[in-house]
Order: C-alpha cells, then sequence, then structure tokens
C-alpha cells in the first residue's frame, strides 16, 4: 500500500505524558524483545504489533513480532505483516516479552502453551486498552479510554522520539489501520478527541487513511459474503426484540469456500438490528466449547458484565468469552444472562 504524502506535523505533546516512565526505561534497557499479539489476531494487535518493533529498532534493539494464529489475508496490506511470527526465534534469547492488545495472559493462545518456559522467566509488560485487564506491574499500560492499543503506541512512538512516518509511512500505516478497525472507521463511542488528534498526526505522517478504511470495512471476498449471508440467515431474536444471535458452524467455513477469519465483521452486521440493546455470535469451538462475541449499544447494557459472566471481558460495548459447553448449552444460557442484563435497560 502506498503511504499517503505527508503533511505538516501534528503536535502530540499534550498527550505523550500518559506514557509509563517505566516502560521507556524497560524497552530502552532490552536488548531482545519478543512482542506478542493475542489470538486470532486482528489490525489492533497486530498494528501494534508491529509499531512497537519498530520503536525498538529505533531504540537499538531487536524485536520479533508473534502471533499464535497466522494474520488473516484481510491484511494482507500493512508493511511486514509477512514478517509475524508463529513462534519465538529459536536459538534467540529473549530479555523482555510485550504482549499488546491482550486483556489477560490466556488471551495470547498457544503460543503461550508452546513456549511456556520463556514465559514464565521472561521478564513481562503489557499495552493494552482492555477495561477487563488487570495487569498491574509498574511498567504495564493499561487505558481503557483508548480507542485502540494503536493509539497508545502512536504516544509511545512520539513521546520516544521515533518519527511517525518511520519507513516511508508503514509505522503510521500499521497504527492507523488498527484505529480505524477498533473505532469502525471512526463510528464507535469510543473515539475521542485524542484518538481523532493521533489518527490526524497519523494521516500527516503518510498513512492512507481512505484506503485502509476501504480494505478493513468495504472489501470483502465472494465467499465471506456467502458466509455472512449463511450466518445471517440463522438469526434469532427474544420476544421484545432487546437481544439477537446467531451461530456459525464449523462446517459452514467449508460449505461456502471461506476461511476462519472471514468471520470477522459478522457481530458488527449484527449489532446494526434496530431495536437490538446485545447481539451475539456463538461460534463453534470443537465439541465442547463455544466462543461468544457482543456488542451492546452505548447507554445499555455493559458487555464485559455480560462476557464476565462466563470468564471472558473486553470493553463496554465490544466483548468476547469462550464458553465451555457445547453450543447449544452455551446458547441457551448466554441468552438467558442477555435477556436479563437487556430487560434492565431504560430508554
Amino acid at each position: 500500500m502506498t503511504a499517503t504524502a505527508p503533511g505538516p506535523a501534528v503536535d502530540l505533546s499534550a498527550y505523550t505524558p500518559a506514557v509509563p516512565d517505566a516502560l521507556i526505561a524497560r524497552l530502552r534497557a532490552a536488548r531482545r524483545i519478543l512482542i506478542v499479539s493475542h489470538e486470532n489476531p486482528d489490525a489492533d494487535t497486530l498494528g501494534a504489533a508491529l509499531g512497537v518493533r519498530t520503536i525498538v529498532g529505533a531504540l537499538g534493539g531487536e524485536a520479533t513480532a508473534a502471533s499464535t494464529d497466522p494474520p488473516p489475508p484481510l491484511y494482507d496490506f500493512l508493511p511486514g505483516i509477512d514478517t509475524v511470527r508463529l513462534d519465538p526465534e529459536p536459538g534467540v534469547t529473549y530479555d523482555l516479552v510485550v504482549l499488546v492488545d491482550c486483556a489477560s495472559t490466556q488471551r495470547i493462545g498457544a503460543i503461550g502453551e508452546r513456549h511456556a518456559d520463556l514465559f514464565a522467566s521472561t521478564p513481562r509488560v503489557t499495552i493494552d486498552h482492555h477495561v477487563s485487564n488487570d495487569s498491574t506491574g509498574e511498567a504495564d499500560w493499561i487505558e481503557p479510554h483508548a480507542a485502540a492499543t494503536c493509539e497508545m503506541v502512536a504516544l509511545l512512538a512520539a513521546r520516544t522520539g521515533v518519527p511517525l512516518d518511520a519507513g516511508d509511512g508503514a509505522l503510521a500505516t500499521a497504527l492507523m489501520a488498527g484505529i480505524v478497525m477498533d473505532t469502525a472507521t471512526f463510528a464507535h463511542p469510543n473515539a475521542t478527541p485524542r484518538t481523532l488528534t493521533v489518527s490526524a498526526a497519523l494521516v500527516a505522517a503518510g498513512a492512507p487513511l481512505s484506503e485502509i478504511s476501504r480494505r478493513l470495512y468495504r472489501t470483502k471476498p465472494d465467499a465471506q459474503l456467502k458466509l455472512f449471508g449463511r450466518v445471517l440467515d440463522r438469526l434469532e431474536s427474544t420476544p421484545d426484540g432487546r437481544v439477537v444471535w446467531t451461530h456459525l458452524l464449523d462446517h459452514d467455513y467449508e460449505a461456502t469456500g471461506s476461511l476462519r477469519a472471514h468471520s470477522e465483521g459478522i457481530i458488527d452486521l449484527l449489532s446494526q438490528a434496530e431495536a437490538a440493546e446485545v447481539a451475539i455470535v456463538f461460534k463453534q469451538a470443537g465439541e465442547s466449547e463455544t466462543r461468544i462475541s457482543v456488542r451492546t449499544k452505548p447507554g445499555g447494557v455493559d458487555a464485559t458484565v455480560l462476557t464476565g459472566v462466563f470468564g471472558g471481558g473486553g470493553h463496554a460495548r465490544a466483548a468476547g468469552a469462550t464458553v465451555p459447553h457445547p453450543l447449544p448449552e452455551a446458547t441457551e444460557a448466554v441468552v438467558e444472562v442477555a435477556r436479563r442484563l437487556a430487560a434492565g435497560v431504560v430508554r
């Protein structure tokens, strides 16, 4: 993707004090850093990982970006995405692990199990914007009010003096992609004045905003559209319409010729239901587990309260969980809790 022509720089100094000094000290002191995204990676966790890697390199260190699941084809346009590894580099001794956009260590997936000794013995810091993140380390940076982890990483770059146009706009592109994804192109209420200022700085640094938006939200392969149609055809709702849900089965991918990554976005369509306070997509995850994605309307049900009942987390308007029950039982249990919570909303 070609970066846009850089414009006048936007001053972010009013926001950079939010970056913890202890985090910067850790990044400056480390020589080999492993940056880990959450499982089933999206634009925010991948953009943040690529961004932190660029910053570490500018500070004189070396870094590896890793994700337990390969980046979906949707993100092929991100510069450097092909360098994201599924495991740490063999034979390398890391002196710091950075978790990006992870509400808990469980969210990094199987890479944590495959390299349990590394994660147990290596110092770790977290950069994240999930309200359900309870990390309390001195160098951990958790900002629930940030629209995206990439928003935070942009401030980290500014605070450490790394130009946002680094890599001929590659840094700005990666970070802009995360913000666009997590704000739905600034349509969600999580987009704040700071989010818009940071985004303006990224565009000024060469991030092609309109092209990123088109790639993430207005470009879908035929197989993905077929998958959406199949899943939306199963739409169900409570009698009052306050809770809507659908489910996605393992064999739906084969039937439509789609990839698992193509399921991203279904929940956003479902959440457009006019009367719904809660929208839920249930995804079959083997015989004994079900993953749920939840969206709620502003001023209504807190999605983290719903998913928290089942050990999940996320944001007030968007959250998820893995329910340890087969799909039918999980659906019954989750919808019942959602129904009770939605009934308490007064508009």
